[in-house]
């Protein structure tokens, strides 16, 4: 049998787990509840490949716990019952033993099939442990999550992939056999994206291509085997992340043609429909923004659709609205907005509200002068009046930049005729 790098040196203990220190670090919350056994119904959020099938395996093992295991993909209802029942004659209820029902792509599952596990965590018949790599508030129902606590994983720094490859080096029998020199890592780690598993993949790949046991590893080796092994697409993580970039590429470039390509991409692999609307209800906003505000009613509305249609007749919406976000005149002057506001919120801390814009609910904060000076827009000419809306300390300053394009130059001759002493318009 064929066993895969990534599962033939699966760490079994936690001081063998790599990366993830906020949760498993000797501080770590999870460190924390596995040492005292007391492990609730969790939820464990992040990329591919960052161990969360690993974690959620050691945390059973090291709190002797029975495990059960299912995949969102391929399982229903009746299966999470079977699953459920065979928990119920192994442990005890409500007790530190508590069998785990791991639920591998939990955001996969239906509402229907998440309502199926919420008698199981409620009565303590189970500990379930959910992994996900979407958003849970999103693809969890809320009852479902507020029994659980979120734990979020982060993708491989540089320094983790790198210790994995050294890990595999020397604890896998059959690349102890090789003479493996790794002389350029590089592409190696590009190509992962954070991915841990994805990495191992590409370096069995690599060492398995090779014809002798002497192998050295070059970025030019890696680029060209990978890209005679590509696979079409795989939406549990291989290419997940990669394609749906080149989508968004593509719109943001003004490609249809290509967003097409990708789009049919997702589409052949069956990726989730809700997945695709998301990104393009983001991308509306931070690529095309007020360039042309209708692209985020659309893109909106595209979720809402495909949301209730599914596929096959999903695609036509999904194309439809890709096509014209595609060919939208493009402005993120709003994303580069919020980012410099941020920026300078961090940077300057909580600056007061000045005294004119509070608001005085009260007859104390109306004596001490709060909102007296304030000038109510309506009352003057083109319901405008020159005023500070900034706090003291940054007054001024201009953080919002309109793009160049028709529509957002219409808004900078507003904003000119307004504001050009004070921002610079």
């Amino acid at each position: 049998m064929n066993v895969p790098l990534a599962e033939r040196i699966r760490p079994q203990k936690l001081e063998d787990y790599i990366s993830q220190l906020h949760l498993v670090g000797p501080n770590g919350s999870l460190t924390q509840q596995i040492a005292k056994g007391i492990i609730p119904s969790l939820l464990l959020w992040g990329p591919p490949g960052t161990g969360k099938t690993t974690l959620a395996q050691i945390i059973a093992q090291e709190s002797k716990r029975p495990f059960y295991s299912l995949s969102a993909i391929n399982s229903g209802v009746a299966a999470i019952r079977e699953v459920i029942d065979k928990a119920k004659q192994s442990g005890g209820i409500f007790t530190t033993k508590n069998p785990i029902l791991f639920i591998d792509e939990i955001h996969r599952f239906s509402k229907s099939q998440q309502d199926s596990l919420l008698a199981a965590v409620e009565k303590g018949w189970i500990t379930l442990i959910g992994a996900t790599t979407e958003n849970p508030s999103f693809e969890v129902i809320p009852a479902l999550l507020s029994r659980c606590q979120v734990y979020v994983l982060n993708a491989f720094s540089k320094d983790d992939l790198l210790l994995l490859l050294d890990r595999a080096m020397q604890k896998d029998i059959d690349l102890q056999n090789k003479n493996i020199n790794l002389a350029e890592t590089e592409a190696l780690l590009r190509l992962s994206g954070g991915d841990g598993r994805k990495l191992l993949n590409i370096f069995e790949l690599v060492n398995n291509a090779a014809e002798t046991s002497e192998i050295v590893i070059t970025n030019d080796l890696v680029l060209k085997l990978v890209q005679q092994n590509t696979v079409l697409y795989d939406k549990t993580g291989e290419q997940h992340y990669d394609i749906v970039s080149a989508f968004i590429k593509s719109i943001r470039g003004s490609d249809p043609n290509a967003a097409v390509y990708w789009l049919a991409r997702m589409i052949e692999g069956g990726e989730d429909v809700k997945f695709i609307a998301r990104r393009l209800l983001i991308l509306s906003s931070e690529d095309i923004g007020n360039a042309n505000p209708t692209a985020f009613i659309l893109a909106n509305n595209t979720f809402q659709a495909v949301a209730t249609i599914g596929y096959p007749e999903s695609r036509i919406i999904l194309s439809q609205c890709a096509v014209y976000l595609a060919t939208s005149p493009k402005s993120n002057a709003s994303y580069l907005a919020i980012g410099q506001a941020q920026q300078i919120v961090k940077q300057t801390g909580d600056l007061p509200v000045p005294i004119h814009l509070r608001n005085a609910p009260t007859k104390l904060m109306k004596e001490l002068g709060y909102g007296e000076e304030y000038k109510y827009a309506h009352d003057f000419d083109n319901n405008f009046t020159s005023q500070e809306f900034l706090p003291d300390a940054i007054a001024n300053t201009p953080i919002y930049e309109p793009g160049n394009n028709a529509r957002e130059n219409g808004i900078r001759d507003f904003l000119k005729n307004r504001w050009k002493d004070k921002y610079g318009y």
